[in-house]
């Protein structure tokens, strides 16, 4: 997989308090393409942060109806993946290194 598929494929971590508590259990969310597959994210995330994955599981997030200034509108939908890493490595989100 090339540099330019690893940057496209994984977006950015998402950091939550569901993402925080998975993350003491070697599991890391991250924002991925529409079009990603399991194959693609555990291949991107192997290569860029030097780690070896054991699962990865997807996730489709519709995005919500809301109001802004009084007229209906709608949030982005997001492609989540949940990365589950081999015991004894970890991912540091916040500075992006393994």
């Amino acid at each position: 997989m090339s540099g330019d598929r690893i940057l496209s494929v994984l977006h950015a971590p998402h950091v939550s308090e569901k993402s925080t508590r998975l993350s003491e259990h070697n599991q890391y969310v991250f924002a991925v393409a529409s079009d990603a597959t399991k194959a693609d994210v555990k291949s991107a995330v192997e290569k860029l942060f030097d780690v070896s994955v054991v699962s990865v599981n997807m996730a489709n997030i519709k995005g919500k109806l809301k109001m802004f200034r009084f007229r209906p509108g709608r949030k982005a939908s997001v492609r989540k993946a949940y990365v589950r890493l081999a015991e004894g490595q970890s991912i540091d989100v916040a500075a992006g290194k393994a």
